[in-house]
């Protein structure tokens, strides 16, 4: 079922000949900017994005890589994979930090211009964005004494809540956490945690919340293992104790067979089914907003005045 009505993502929205045409222009324009060089050639041009063909076309979320590093080791990821993973990643992972001029060339002009305007820090071509967490104040800072328009993002995996702090005093307006369960044993055997634990990404939405901010969680959907009720109780103890904003159900797509026997699982519990835990989060929890995507700040106060969507059919 459609989870979210935004059209962000859409094929309909992709002219591919003119996305091309405003991706060479803008490399065009940003000759000496490696992260408009690596979105272009890479993200749009290589991989098809739709998060950087939607930048190029002016429109909506765009992206802001900066880190080439983590401190996760998913068993999935989609920009590094171990050789004793014994998969390969199905794209390259950014090679550098960006300096705060180069994101501020074009993030500017994106939040002054761009319907819907948002611009998100951490996507699926680098690593975990805290790790470089300094220049993304700086950024920030920057970025809000040329415009107060549109939401300034982050997706993470939360892993440093003092980081996030600082952040959210920058400026920063929500943050996106990526988690394949609330459960920690089940969160730490997928993510394979450096120097972090599942309680500091609790304390990292808590954090941003605290501030006035709006958190999701990037929830990854496998049915079966999501829809457990141990899961659904965790979960609705997750959101009192964080008072998240959304959850953005998301399909996890992996090797169920792989998955499961990386984490040492052999058999599953019955299941309450993904649609039902989906309203009794709802009956639960009315104010949580459900989509696939970051909301705009426009979608942002609708939920927030209690304007919620309705849940598919």
């Amino acid at each position: 079922m459609r989870i979210d009505p935004d059209i962000r993502q859409d094929f309909v929205q992709f002219d591919r000949e003119k996305i091309i045409e405003q991706t060479k222009k803008s490399l065009e324009a940003h000759p000496g900017n490696r992260l408009v060089q690596h979105l272009g050639n890479n993200c749009s041009l290589r991989y098809n994005c739709p998060a950087a063909r939607n930048y190029f076309a002016g429109r909506w979320e765009c992206p802001i890589p900066v880190s080439p590093a983590c401190n996760s080791n998913c068993l999935g990821c989609i920009s590094f994979q171990p050789e004793e993973h014994e998969m390969s990643s199905p794209q390259d992972r950014l090679t550098f930090i960006p300096s705060v001029d180069e994101i501020l060339e074009y993030t500017v002009p994106h939040l002054q211009t761009a319907e819907g305007a948002i611009v998100s820090f951490g996507q699926g071509c680098e690593g975990e964005p805290l790790l470089v967490w300094q220049l993304m104040r700086d950024a920030i800072i920057k970025i809000r004494e040329k415009t107060p328009r549109g939401i300034i993002n982050i997706n993470s995996n939360g892993s440093k809540p003092a980081a996030v702090e600082e952040l959210m005093k920058a400026g920063l307006n929500s943050l996106r956490i990526s988690l394949n369960s609330v459960r920690k044993h089940i969160y730490e055997g997928y993510y394979l945690p450096n120097n972090y634990v599942f309680e500091d990404l609790r304390e990292s939405a808590r954090i941003v919340r605290k501030y006035g901010g709006w958190v999701s969680i990037n929830y990854f959907v496998f049915p079966g293992m999501t829809d457990q009720q141990e899961e659904f109780d965790a979960l609705c103890e997750f959101i009192r104790y964080t008072d998240i904003s959304m959850i953005q159900w998301r399909n996890f797509n992996i090797d169920p067979d792989w998955y499961l026997g990386k984490l040492g699982i052999s058999e599953l519990p019955e299941s309450i089914g993904v649609k039902n835990m989906m309203v009794k989060i709802r009956e639960e929890f009315p104010h949580i907003a459900f989509g696939y995507f970051n909301p705009n700040s426009e979608v942002q106060a609708k939920w927030k005045q209690g304007m919620a969507h309705q849940l598919p059919a």
